[in-house]
């Protein structure tokens, strides 16, 4: 084991190091260690207000205050780096970020380099031209249907100091919607297990331009991009720019591109092929 590298799992948006757990069950069955880290003011620091419970109260629920208020990506990539230091003792690792995940991963490559063997995103993004928010007005993405989020938004992100959303939903639209988004390929319980498992409320801070790949320090990392080819959140096209940027970004360094089928949160519910792939990369 001492060899073997450990595997560093950083969560998307709205979610929380609960979401890795079937995936690590499936690595430590091939003999992998690893960790997955709950982000400032995710996992048992999330706020889940007695509004949010049922009956809902939505009108209350805009205006609770929320423990992730005033979170910065800088404090997020400092509980990875945090992690990274502590899992370094034990020998090599690989850092793997989900979705919204990216930003964070990215944040942490580009302050600390020398703590990470290999960096991973998994349909995660990965901003090198544009900020993330920017990459939302592309092309690649005109194709994804916000009306989920829009409908559950809770109260004012600006007044909150967060984003707060109502994953508790019975409006059938909106859980289409989700659906859709996230989990097309997945049975309806399967979906709506995952989306109990999602928190109410996300920071704001996506990062700026200071915080896109750098390639100084981020761009000496060897590094490999999962794409999904399912994925309706983060659409191939998108996925497959943000590669096309980096591998221009630092030419000498390209991504080791791998594909998996499936949804935004398929590799996550039947984690078997992820946990398969991912041991490869650690074989490296």
């Amino acid at each position: 084991m001492q060899n073997l590298p450990t595997f560093v799992f950083v969560h998307g948006a709205f979610a929380n190091s609960f979401s890795f757990a079937p995936l690590q069950a499936e690595l430590a069955l091939l003999g992998h260690r690893s960790v997955a880290v709950d982000l400032p003011g995710h996992g048992f620091e999330a706020t889940f207000p007695a509004s949010y419970q049922a009956p809902q109260d939505l009108a209350a629920l805009a205006e609770e205050p929320g423990s992730i208020k005033g979170v910065t990506l800088a404090d997020n990539a400092a509980r990875v780096i945090d992690v990274l230091e502590r899992a370094k003792r034990n020998g090599p690792t690989v850092l793997v970020g989900h979705s919204r995940g990216g930003i964070t991963i990215t944040a942490a490559a580009n302050a600390r380099p020398e703590l990470i063997d290999r960096i991973v995103y998994v349909s995660a993004w990965c901003p090198v031209e544009l900020d993330v928010s920017d990459y939302y007005t592309q092309p690649e993405m005109a194709d994804v249907d916000a009306r989920a989020f829009v409908a559950t938004l809770v109260g004012n992100p600006a007044g909150l100091g967060l984003l707060r959303t109502n994953f508790r939903t019975a409006d059938p639209v909106a859980l289409a919607a989700f659906k859709q988004a996230f989990a097309a390929d997945l049975t309806d319980d399967e979906f709506r297990a995952f989306l109990n498992t999602f928190q109410p409320d996300e920071n704001l801070d996506a990062g700026t331009s200071a915080d896109r790949a750098q390639a100084g320090s981020w761009g000496r990392i060897p590094r490999t991009y999962v794409r999904l080819t399912g994925d309706a959140s983060v659409p191939p096209a998108v996925q497959d720019r943000m590669i096309r940027e980096a591998d221009a970004l630092t030419p000498g360094n390209p991504f080791d591109v791998r594909t998996l089928e499936g949804s935004h949160l398929r590799w996550l519910v039947r984690p078997q092929p992820a946990a398969e792939l991912l041991a490869s990369l650690a074989a490296r």
